[in-house]
Parts: C-alpha cells; structure tokens; sequence
C-alpha cells in the first residue's frame, strides 16, 4: 500500500468508527515529513543535517535580500517570506515598489496562514514554499476546473440554489479566487484549514470544491435572501467563523459521498 493509500485509509477509518474529529496527520506533519514535497528526507537520521542545510540556505537567502535592500528588519514577515520565494524561484522584481502580481497576492494569504500555525521562522518558510509548489505543479492543471466542478456539484445537492445563483448573475463572480488559489486562507479559521489543507497535501484539490459547495448550503438562506451578485459576492468573502469545523466536515462527507473512499478522490 502507497504512502497515500495509507494516510487516506487511516482517514476514512477514523470518521468511520465515530472520530470525526480526528485527523491521520496535520498538514505540518506531512509537510515535514513528506519526501516527494522535498522538505525532508525519509530516513528520520538525516532529518537533523538537512535542517540545517535548510536553516543555512534560509540565512542565506535572507541576507542577500538584505544586501540589495529588497527587505530590512522593518519588513513584515510575510513579506520576507515572499521576497526569498521570489529571488529563488527569479521572479525578484527590479524594485520593491513594483505593484504586485496576483499570484504574490495568494503566496501572502497563503503566508499568513502558515504564520499562525507554525512559530519557527525556518520552518515556515519552508511550509509555504513547497505547499504553493504544490498549488502550482501537480494542481496546475486542475485548479482552473474547480469552478466548473463546484457548479456540477452544487447543482446536484441544490438546483433551486445554483439557479438563484444565476438568476442573480452571481455564479461567475463567486469568490473563487479566494476557494481555490488561496485554499481558503483568509476565509476559514486555523483549526479548520488545517483540516482542509490535510486533504491538499495528501493528494486531493477536490475537497475545495465541497468545502465551497457546503458553506453554500449551510448558508442557503442568507444567499437565497441576497438579490444581488455584489452582496451574495461580500457575504462569502466574509462568512460566520463559528460553522466552519461543521461546515468542514459535512464537506467531508459530501466529498465521500460524491467520490467514494479519498485513495480514488485526487
């Protein structure tokens, strides 16, 4: 059995057996330990030396930010996160004054997330850049089809729903940038992104889009109520934080539902 096939059969046990609330591992977990992420290797006995490769790369990297003046101590962390992702990858603007681009934008919100979960700077970095490594290899291609995916699905759970979606003229003007680039970062609290992002790293981009579909009909009467794309828009930019661990897991199981077991759901 694959190292996936393991992680998401531990899940699918869990939650039948009752532990709804139990996760096989935390996205930090897999993040560390996760060999084909390229953060660390396998074997746990080399795990020490290749931090410290990583601490000393991180160094590095900071301080030539530092030395062409892109960032001081002053700047904001997730800024120096987002400066060091740039000079690696060479997408380093020629001044720190040039605007920046939409992907900038999620690699900061995605940033932010990351901050309030992990304390050790090194580690952080680390987190964000292979997880956005992630969004932008092996999701490249399916991350545009999440939208189509979501309309499918909401259609099939609520017809009445997405067809007030559209009467509106909303359905095109959904929040999907912040669904499905940011991974909901931004809109869902800590405890509950981590579960989602658990689902992420683990091989699936699906589960976004039942997250997206249940936080519409967990609020199917404030949106039904809304007459305008404009509000129906700003109330999904910004929902109730207190339904968001239910809001997960009935997605979870939306996501079974329509998918079958997580092995066969990436």
């Amino acid at each position: 059995m694959t190292e996936d096939s393991q992680r998401n059969f531990r899940s699918v046990y869990y939650e039948k057996v009752g532990f709804r609330g139990v996760e096989e591992k935390k996205s930090l977990e897999i993040l560390l330990k996760d060999d084909r992420l390229g953060i660390l290797p396998p074997h746990h006995e080399s795990h020490a030396q290749v931090m410290m490769y990583r601490k000393e790369q991180y160094c590095d990297v900071l301080h030539a930010l530092k030395v062409v003046r892109f960032v001081s101590d002053a700047t904001p962390q997730v800024e120096v996160y987002l400066r060091m992702y740039q000079l690696e990858s060479g997408k380093l603007p020629r001044s720190p004054s040039f605007p920046l681009e939409p992907e900038d934008e999620v690699f900061l919100a995605i940033a932010k997330a990351v901050e309030e979960m992990v304390e050790d700077s090194v580690d952080c970095y680390w987190i964000i850049r292979c997880f956005v490594n992630q969004l932008n290899n092996k999701y490249r291609e399916s991350l545009p089809q999440l939208p189509k995916a979501f309309e499918q699905y909401l259609n099939l759970e609520d017809s009445r729903l997405l067809s007030h979606l559209k009467t509106c003229s909303a359905l095109s003007r959904l929040p999907y940038d912040l669904w499905f680039k940011r991974c909901f970062a931004g809109c869902l609290p800590e405890s509950s992104l981590q579960r989602v992002w658990d689902k992420v790293v683990s091989g699936s981009c699906k589960i976004l889009v039942f997250i997206a579909v249940e936080i519409l009909l967990t609020f199917k009467i404030k949106v039904m109520a809304l007459n305008s794309a404009e509000k129906i828009t700003k109330f999904l930019e910004n929902i109730p934080q207190d339904s968001s661990d239910a809001i997960v897991s009935k997605a979870i199981d939306l996501w079974h539902k329509h998918c079958g077991t997580p092995v066969h759901s990436a």
